[in-house]
């Protein structure tokens, strides 16, 4: 499947491209995603196509400065992080669902993560 994303302003913009239609989300109760309110799906990064220049990315680390909180400098939107999975050694992804305009989110089945405790 196919996905468009981007932030607010469109500065950062990525191609998802997933095995089958997106159907689950995660819901994050970390410092970080309860503040911004991301909804989140994982994959790992060869699954995203980031349209335009790295450079565009602002990047936040914070705790144990594993994963790369990305946003956009220009209009503030989170549209995904990365690091790498500490179980496989794989670069993964976690894309903010709000970020794609097609995705219907009321549709998706959504999990609770206890990232607060961790």
């Amino acid at each position: 499947m196919h996905y468009a994303g981007s932030c607010h302003c469109g500065r950062i913009a990525f191609d998802l491209e997933t095995d089958a239609p997106i159907t689950e989300a995660y819901d994050c109760n970390c410092s970080l995603c309860r503040r911004r309110g991301g909804l989140l799906w994982f994959g790992t990064r060869a699954q995203l196509r980031l349209q335009g220049e790295p450079e565009a990315l602002g990047t936040y680390r914070f705790n144990q400065q594993h994963i790369d909180h990305h946003h956009c400098p220009q209009c503030g939107i989170a549209p995904f992080s990365e690091g790498v999975n500490p179980k496989t050694g794989e670069a993964g992804v976690a894309v903010n669902l709000h970020c794609l305009p097609e995705l219907d989110l009321a549709a998706l089945s959504v999990h609770a993560v206890d990232g607060a405790s961790r």
